[in-house]
């Protein structure tokens, strides 16, 4: 590990101070703009709140191996220095006195009041939420089961970071904290946990950038850089240390000549050395492909100046008395980049060759770029040439450009004034909760624990039946909030709850949750569908003897993709099982009529059919009579060849008869009654209509006289409207002109107004 007297004099490593934690009784205070009452009430509340916490905490330590005492101390020294309020400083305190009381909001609320009580608790904790997102960040798993990437995951801690609390409070806490640890490692020289240092690196310096605060940015990367990376650290380290003295020499020397010059030309300008760290230099080197020696800007100056006009003055002198490296020139003065920020910049060498870097911009430009919306990481993360980064134009920029301006407004505000600003909603739409491996998963404001199931996994939103969140069971329709530990419990197999899909009910705040409980139940009745037409279109297959058909096969010839399509259409009745009866038993190819007639019936006898219809054809015709007339001897006959049933028997006067007759007159033969034999004979079932007066007992009557002429009744229909019934026996006669005569008798029957056959 590189000790601190082998860093240059602009890295964290140059002055013992910057390494070691103040260990004041009361830190170093900034005091907000207010008048006297203000500060001294405030004064007080700092003193306050250390005397309370020192008690608790004086003989404690961090994980770290810190006194908690002293860290707090440094923490709200460090908080004073970047001009943080002195409820952010007497937090830094409350803090840590947080896991030492019983009901310590309630407590905290008494002595300091509500606000600095909650800023306590909200920081507390982040810090116990990124204790877990780092113990458990090497196994840790994303939706779906699939490992999180450490971008992914790292990018989630960094929002949730962000989003945590309305109070921008609560993350310039966590800043100044891991800021003092990392100064507590390189003081002790003990080993860095890999995981913090890599955090610090990736998540908490980039955070800093983001807010505008240099001072926590430029120290923090350099001492995480140090720790991640020692052997390169050391490297540039060396290469920076190579004539250090020399080249310090020079450039106060070239500060000094520039100064005069402007000067002596009536310009006003504030000529400084731009410090180069450790770890900007080795980011300009691997984003650009750089070696050590095409770093331009390790010997830079920045002039600030009143005017546009004095810039172009400035560049003038500097390109009049030095060589300009024509490539290394930008004008964003005239061509500002796309987030407002505006300079002159340019390379230039000496009398030596040596490349120095020059910045020159109006007082106003350098405000916009030090503190202004044009933040110095979206210029240095996405700027034209920069390295890849988050664009400075999207809407989660403009939100960090609010955060920076409440950065600002910090130190001025204090009391309701200062609450206001707290409550401003700026990360309102998304919440970010914690899976119990400490996972961070990012959801809509209002989300609940089933939204957070289907987020995890589908198949978990799906069979999820309960949630605990911070360990505690939940209701599912619960909101949750930052921070929160979601467990779910799940059953082995189950679907979603219809209620889930009620809004009034609250249990979803995700469409896309919303979206996956539709398409569970729509695959539900998709499966119900499917499993009807499946049984319809087997229970055809036996009926027609081809059960061994394979079913994929059939849906293929019948033109669908699967089975499961073809089974869908016939279970929602939109196709014909007589589709596949026509496939599997294809119909004889037809004759024409007279071609037909002459090879069934050309040259036959008359032959007596099993229903007792003699009929011209062969021995054991197939014969069948109508059920649309119910024939029964004597009544006069005809008959129809149908395809594939044999002979259809009708009534003359059958109107159906009468229409096949007419349109196919081609395939009507002549038939007629065989030897009737009398009551032991064949029977025909016939239909009979009975219209009467609706009364108690009207059925028995009319039944019993078809049982006195030993007539079986063997179907009975009944209906009756508004006092009248309506009634249709069928019966078995031996012939029609015996059942003429029992109508008769029927007829006579009381309440009956009539009686026929059909």
């Amino acid at each position: 590990m590189v000790s601190p007297s082998s860093s240059h004099p602009a890295s964290p490593m140059s002055a013992a101070g910057r390494l070691h934690a103040p260990a004041n009784p009361v830190p170093h205070v900034v005091l907000a703009t207010a008048d006297a009452t203000t500060q001294d009430l405030q004064a007080e509340t700092l003193a306050k709140a250390r005397a309370f916490a020192a008690p608790l905490i004086a003989d404690e330590t961090l994980d770290t191996g810190e006194n908690i005492l002293q860290h707090a101390d440094a923490v709200a020294a460090i908080l004073a220095d970047i001009g943080g309020s002195l409820a952010m400083q007497a937090a830094s305190y409350l803090v840590y006195a947080c896991p030492h009381l019983n009901k310590p909001e309630e407590i905290m609320a008494k002595a300091f009041g509500p606000h600095l009580a909650q800023l306590a608790m909200q920081t507390n904790q982040l810090v116990h939420v990124q204790r877990l997102s780092r113990a458990a960040e090497p196994h840790t798993q994303g939706p779906d089961n699939t490992p999180l990437s450490p971008r992914l995951q790292t990018e989630n801690v960094r929002k949730m970071l962000l989003a945590f609390s309305r109070d921008l409070r609560v993350v310039m806490l966590r800043l100044a904290s891991r800021l003092q640890t990392l100064r507590h490692y390189a003081a002790t020289k003990l080993p860095v946990p890999p995981v913090l240092a890599s955090e610090s690196l990736q998540v908490f310096a980039p955070l800093a950038n983001r807010l505008g605060i240099w001072q926590i940015k430029w120290e923090m990367e350099d001492l995480s850089f140090r720790f991640v990376e020692p052997a390169t650290y050391k490297d540039i380290a060396r290469l920076l240390d190579e004539k250090r003295a020399e080249r310090e020499r020079y450039m106060v020397a070239l500060r000094e000549r520039l100064q005069q010059a402007l000067a002596s030309q009536g310009i006003e300008a504030n000529v400084e050395g731009r410090p180069k760290h450790i770890y900007s230099i080795v980011k300009k080197m691997r984003g650009k492909s750089l070696p050590f020696e095409r770093v331009f800007d390790v010997r830079a100056l920045r002039v600030v100046v009143p005017s546009v006009a004095d810039c172009y003055q400035v560049l003038s002198w500097v390109h009049e008395h030095f060589v300009p490296i024509a490539e290394e020139f930008d004008d964003y003065i005239a061509k500002p980049k796309a987030n407002g920020y505006q300079s002159l910049h340019t390379v230039v060498r000496d009398a030596d060759g040596g490349p120095i870097e020059v910045q020159i911009r109006t007082q106003a430009m350098h405000e916009h770029a030090e503190h202004g919306v044009a933040a110095h990481w979206a210029y240095k993360e996405a700027g034209a040439k920069g390295y890849a980064g988050v664009s400075a134009n999207s809407e989660y920029d403009t939100k960090i450009a609010v955060l920076r301006q409440l950065l600002a407004w910090e130190r001025d505000l204090s009391g309701a004034a200062q609450q206001q600003a707290q409550d401003k909603g700026l990360f309102d739409d998304r919440i970010y909760v914690l899976t119990p491996d400490a996972a961070v998963v990012e959801l809509p404001q209002g989300a609940t624990p089933i939204d957070f199931a289907y987020t995890v996994h589908t198949n978990l939103g799906h069979r999820c039946r309960g949630a605990k969140v911070d360990g505690a069971m939940v209701p599912l329709n619960t909101q949750l909030a930052n921070g929160q530990t979601v467990e779910i419990t799940a059953i082995k197999e189950g679907g979603p709850s219809r209620d889930w899909l009620n809004p009034e009910l609250g249990f979803l705040a995700s469409p896309r949750a919303r979206a996956k409980v539709r398409a569970w139940f729509n695959a539900q009745v998709s499966a119900e569908t499917i499993a009807r037409g499946r049984e319809a279109v087997e229970k055809s297959l036996q009926r027609l003897g081809r059960t061994a058909i394979r079913l994929d096969d059939l849906a293929s010839q019948l033109g669908f993709k699967s089975a499961d399509g073809l089974f869908e259409v016939v279970g929602k009745d939109e196709y014909s099982l007589r589709n596949i009866e026509v496939l599997l038993n294809p119909p004889e190819p037809a004759l024409e009529p007279d071609e037909y007639f002459q090879k069934k019936f050309n040259g036959a006898v008359a032959r007596k059919s099993p229903s007792g219809v003699l009929v011209v054809g062969v021995d054991s015709l197939l014969t069948q009579l109508s059920r649309c007339c119910k024939p029964a001897p004597p009544d006069a006959i005809g008959g129809f060849v149908t395809r594939g049933k044999g002979v259809s028997i009708h009534r003359q006067d059958c109107s159906n008869f009468r229409e096949l007759a007419s349109r196919h007159a081609e395939r009507v033969i002549e038939v007629r009654w065989g030897e009737h034999k009398g009551p032991d004979g064949s029977v025909y079932p016939v239909d009979v209509s009975v219209e009467a007066f609706d009364r108690q007992g009207l059925l028995r009557d009319i039944s019993e006289v078809f049982a006195k002429e030993k007539m079986n009744v063997i179907g009975v229909q009944t209906q009756s409207v508004k006092g009248t019934a309506w009634m249709t026996f069928t019966v078995e006669i031996g012939d029609a002109v015996s059942l003429n005569r029992v109508l008769v008798t029927v007829r006579g029957v009381k309440g009956v107004r009539a009686a026929r056959r059909r």
